[in-house]
């Protein structure tokens, strides 16, 4: 599997393909970080045309083992950031 492309690459190939210089795509890539970042923490989800939708899931209580001792313990209720891939993007993966 390849590395994952860093902060740095991804603002120097968002730079190239906006035909821009690297701070003023740095800082598009940071406002929209910060866009999802806000949205999905209220409880809301955003989708990224042809990327995929990222929203935010509410777990129940439950019970979870402990590893290392096999204890059963209640595990609080919780929220956590999912995404969905969008079919375009899945579909191109495997053309």
């Amino acid at each position: 599997m390849a590395k994952p492309m860093t902060k740095t690459q991804l603002v120097a190939a968002l730079a190239e393909e906006m035909d821009s210089d690297k701070k003023s795509a740095a800082a598009a890539l940071d406002a929209i970080t910060n866009v999802i970042t806000k949205e999905v923490a209220a409880g809301g989800a955003v989708t990224l045309p042809g990327v995929g939708k990222i929203y935010c899931r509410e777990r129940p209580e439950r019970m979870v083992r402990n590893p290392a001792t096999g204890e059963q313990i209640k595990k609080d209720a919780d929220k956590v950031v999912k995404m969905t891939i969008a079919k375009a993007l899945k579909d191109s993966v495997n053309d």
